[in-house]
């Protein structure tokens, strides 16, 4: 099997990080970097025993496919110019800044017919692989996100709703299936002047409720989901990688509405959960993705959506109002936008 030739852009911390798993995965050949800082891609090319490449254009002539890894407000910029170079991309998230710019990259793959992939990371973890399936059966009611961090290891370049919510958005609309009808947002900003804090409650068409809970001023770092169902409650730890479910003592009713026996008993059940890298997974996926054409699991329309609602919290947090929604279908073309349909102060 040729090996898929494929660039890191950007190698700070999270770059670094993919050059580590691209390093080591299959069918892989990791070709080179580029950094903006010419030292620091010298410096981890020589890590990794590969080529610091001078110039963006000059990696994109040598590979098939690229991760870009650089600070959120660049992404548009590298990603664009890669597409129309016919790369195929891995774009950290959140994709872009803004719905303009993430509908541009949306609209040059399709364009060029370039494979292109968010880095939405949590849909590869094996905690919500494995919560998903769970979940098939059950009639969600209910859900909780609670992703809490320190503020001094968050990024500074996004507020709290592109550096941390995005993640519990892009998670939120996958489990549902749909994009939320409404949406009601809080936030406070505490040690900058963007929004550290955020709590947003998101109301979906088939009636369930979402809490997302956004900090980066918590000193306990977490990563949490709980769902009440109609068969259970559920508590998903991705972090410490965990499940448990507590199922219902459920009723069986007769004509009358009264109950005469019970369908089961409540038990408590703990789901073992396989060890495996998110990282390595999601790459694994993006390099099996520009080999065989299909479809990212993560979409660029995927990060669209995520995009589209964000940008849309974040003017409720700094306007102060809230809007109901009427957000395109999941088979909608690529760049519907949602419409406001009514303000309420």
């Amino acid at each position: 099997m040729k090996p898929v030739r494929v660039g890191v852009v950007g190698v700070g911390s999270m770059g670094e990080r993919h050059c580590r798993v691209l390093g080591s995965l299959r069918g892989v050949e990791l070709v080179g970097v580029y950094d903006r800082c010419r030292e620091r891609a010298l410096e981890v090319a020589a890590r990794y025993e590969t080529r610091a490449f001078a110039r963006l254009e000059d990696l994109a002539a040598a590979v098939e496919a690229a991760t870009i890894a650089t600070p959120t407000p660049t992404h548009a910029e590298i990603a664009l110019e890669l597409i129309e170079r016919d790369v195929a991309v891995m774009i950290e998230k959140p994709m872009a800044t803004s719905t303009i710019e993430a509908m541009a990259i949306c609209e040059a793959a399709r364009r060029r017919r370039v494979p292109v992939q968010v880095g939405h990371i949590e849909r590869f973890n094996p905690v919500y692989i494995e919560l998903k399936t769970i979940l098939e059966p059950m009639r969600p009611i209910s859900l909780t996100f609670r992703r809490l961090s320190p503020y001094a290891v968050s990024n500074r370049d996004a507020d709290v709703i592109l550096d941390l919510m995005v993640h519990d958005l892009d998670l939120a609309i996958d489990l549902i299936g749909a994009p939320p009808a409404r949406i009601y947002p809080v936030g406070r900003q505490v040690f900058s002047e963007a929004v550290d804090y955020a709590i947003l409650t998101m109301e979906f068409p088939g009636g369930e409720l979402a809490t997302l809970f956004a900090s980066r001023v918590t000193e306990q770092k977490v990563r949490a989901i709980e769902i009440t169902a109609a068969e259970a409650y559920i508590e998903a730890d991705l972090l410490n990688k965990g499940i448990t479910v507590y199922r219902y003592t459920i009723p069986i009713y007769t004509n009358d509405n009264q109950p005469v026996k019970y369908r089961q008993e409540g038990w408590m059940e703990r789901i073992g959960i396989p060890m495996a890298e998110p990282l390595a997974l999601e790459l694994q996926h993006f390099v099996d993705c520009v080999r065989t054409g299909k479809t990212p699991q993560v979409s660029a329309q995927d990060g669209l959506r995520v995009i589209q609602l964000a940008e849309r919290i974040r003017t409720l947090l700094y306007q102060g109002a809230a809007v109901a929604l009427r957000f395109p279908s999941l088979a909608a073309p690529v760049g519907a936008n949602p419409q406001l349909s009514e303000v309420e102060r």
